[in-house]
């Protein structure tokens, strides 16, 4: 033996060790959307998309016209945090928010182009999106470790769990390489534990 002691990884979790949210919860997500409103075009889809695919900021950042399928509603989002390069998920988007990239960004027309189709939507640097969206969330009255586009990854992951949707394609939608790691958006207590919760609230009398 070496002498050195292996330290075991600590599991992921959506809570800080003073027991702070990484995530926003269901108040605080809908004044996000409240403010993300009231911004420029361009800024306002960036925020949605990155809201509504779960993406990484580099990965949303790296977007160009082809990558979204119009017809189909959905966003193609090469994952960049893995071990094996081109690594595609393929994540559905509400039809206002695909409308409004058509619309804005002229995206057919740019999809026609053999230049314009491989252009990033928004060539922005990472700090500038960052910005971007921790104005939002200034703006939002949202503050910690949850305001932040990781804070909006969560969010999903978090709102898929309580919407229901299968395990599997949650972790799919995020990229994760092990469902083990998708699991922890299941562990936050969501509308099925309050009901229970409720029940046990109401023998008190």
């Amino acid at each position: 033996m070496s002498g050195k002691i292996a330290l075991q990884a600590l599991p992921m979790s959506l809570f800080e060790a003073s027991g702070s949210r990484k995530y926003l919860n269901p108040v605080e997500r809908r004044r996000f959307f409240h403010a993300v409103d009231k911004l420029p075009p361009d800024k306002r889809l960036f925020c949605l998309v990155t809201a509504w695919s779960g993406g990484r900021v580099s990965e949303v950042l790296a977007l160009t016209p082809l990558a979204f399928d119009i017809d189909a509603g959905t966003v193609a989002i090469a994952t960049l945090k893995r071990r094996k390069s081109g690594v595609i998920r393929q994540v559905a988007l509400p039809p206002d928010v695909i409308t409004g990239l058509a619309r804005v960004f002229h995206l057919r027309r740019m999809q026609r182009g053999a230049d314009a189709r491989m252009m990033r939507l928004w060539p922005w640097s990472r700090v500038t999106a960052w910005r971007c969206i921790k104005r939002v969330m200034c703006a939002a009255g949202i503050s910690g470790v949850a305001a932040s586009p990781k804070g909006l990854r969560h969010t999903f992951g978090v709102s898929a769990f309580e919407a229901n949707v299968p395990p599997h394609l949650v972790q799919r939608w995020l990229g994760h390489a092990s469902l083990r790691t998708t699991a922890i958006y299941g562990d936050v207590v969501g509308r099925e534990e309050r009901k229970f919760a409720s029940r046990m609230w109401r023998r008190r009398r």
